[in-house]
């Protein structure tokens, strides 16, 4: 008995209304970023792992933004989309891991295992969106639900971001 829709898995059209149902809200998200880097903006300036913490919360949400938009996409083949989403990807990972180390290396206000978790976090944000797109590529395991994966930690992780700097910046 197979556990995901592999019709579904691999044709965008039917994802339609999710991805821009995603898309409104990683833009609602990201406002929400501004006005907490706003109320607080002299703190964050003042201090390099909030800025690097703020960075990677507005990449991670860019993240959400470029899938979403390029699976909205009409007419493209399902292998371009996946080479497509490994493109915007990669870059985007690399942001995203230079990021969390910047803002948490030095940071003494998180542990050992609170930086595991916030590194694993970022990680899955990005990978499972990259690994969408290979599946995609490949035509097997689980398509697009991985890019549904990619999208919920990218949420969690810049809401947990957003969290840090709009009221733990406050303590």
């Amino acid at each position: 008995m197979s556990v995901v829709n592999a019709s579904a898995a691999f044709n965008p059209i039917l994802w339609s209304n999710f991805f821009s149902a995603e898309l409104s809200a990683s833009a609602a998200l990201t406002g929400l970023l501004f006005v907490a880097a706003s109320i607080n903006l002299a703190s964050i300036i003042k201090n390099p792992l909030l800025t690097a913490r703020l960075a990677k919360a507005l990449v991670t949400l860019t993240g959400v933004v470029f899938a979403a938009t390029l699976c909205l996409v009409p007419g493209q083949s399902t292998r371009l989309l996946g080479v497509e989403l490994i493109a915007a990807g990669v870059p985007i990972w690399i942001m995203v891991t230079v990021l969390e180390r910047a803002s948490s290396r030095t940071n003494v206000f998180i542990g050992r295992w609170g930086k595991v978790g916030h590194f694993i976090l970022a990680q899955s944000a990005v990978l499972t969106m990259i690994a969408g797109g290979g599946s995609l590529v490949a035509g097997r395991d689980g398509g697009l639900y991985w890019v549904v994966a990619g999208v919920m930690i990218s949420f969690a992780t810049a809401l947990l971001d957003a969290w840090v700097l709009l009221i733990e910046i406050l303590r």
